[in-house]
């Protein structure tokens, strides 16, 4: 193994804020790629789907529980895929590892689901050995091969204006490998975090920066920001700023 150099603080310390260039700058471009994927035209879907779900059958509609936008990743766990019927696929599982709370995309007026051919008994299952908590729906229509993800995995995102539902994004293949956090779900959708600091077309929804982050148990018991997290998260907002200002280009 051919190991880098070993070098004094102050030199490590200078090839730190070199790299911190480039990466500032991949982050940038990153915003600025999501920027233009809320700018996506939308396709509106002409059909209803049918999913069975721990109740019984459910719409693509439902799956939205009520909420603007929805992603939904198919997941692969059925007969002849590797592990059935103790395990889903092992790509798909981790990914499944990675899905954070689901109360924080919540918030934003999102929801996600997964869905596969398996009985809902069989997933019901799996989910209880694997200690995974998100929605998770049988498919039993053409929705995989319609929406791309009859042969490999996927997530398709979805926005509704009333009952009128559109596609608005799909990635697959390494581009689902990094997600999990909210952050990684929010911007790839059409409204993306919806923070007053994005680019987004005049009219989407926006609220200030840090102001509606919660604890994942106290969405539901505060309805408006709690004036002493406006207070913590604007002095924090200051003093990134002041760094900022300090800091190399």
């Amino acid at each position: 193994m051919q190991t880098p150099s070993v070098v004094s603080p102050q030199a490590w310390e200078e090839a730190r804020q070199a790299l911190l260039v480039k990466e500032k700058a991949q982050m940038r471009a990153h915003d600025a790629l999501a920027a233009e994927r809320r700018r996506m035209p939308w396709m509106a879907v002409g059909r209803d789907y049918v999913f069975e779900g721990p109740d019984g059958r459910l719409s693509l509609l439902d799956l939205f529980e009520g909420r603007r936008q929805l992603i939904v990743y198919r997941a692969f766990f059925e007969p002849g895929v590797f592990g059935w019927p103790e395990n889903a696929c092992r790509g798909c599982s981790m990914i499944a590892d990675q899905v954070s709370h689901l109360a924080h995309l919540n918030a934003r007026d999102t929801t996600l689901v997964f869905v596969s051919r398996a009985p809902q008994a069989d997933i019901a299952g799996l989910k209880t050995r694997k200690g995974w908590t998100m929605p998770w729906y049988t498919i039993t229509d053409t929705f995989d091969s319609d929406f791309g993800v009859h042969e490999w995995h996927g997530h398709n995102v979805f926005v509704r204006d009333g009952k009128n539902i559109f596609r608005t994004y799909f990635v697959n293949n390494r581009g689902d490998e990094a997600f999990g956090t909210v952050w990684s779900y929010l911007d790839v959708t059409a409204l993306g975090r919806q923070e007053v600091w994005e680019d987004s077309p005049a009219g989407y929804p926006q609220t200030p920066t840090y102001k509606w982050w919660n604890w994942h148990d106290n969405y539901g018991a505060e309805a408006a920001p709690n004036a002493r997290w406006v207070e913590v998260s604007d002095a924090g907002e200051a003093a990134f700023r002041k760094v900022g200002e300090g800091a190399k280009p």
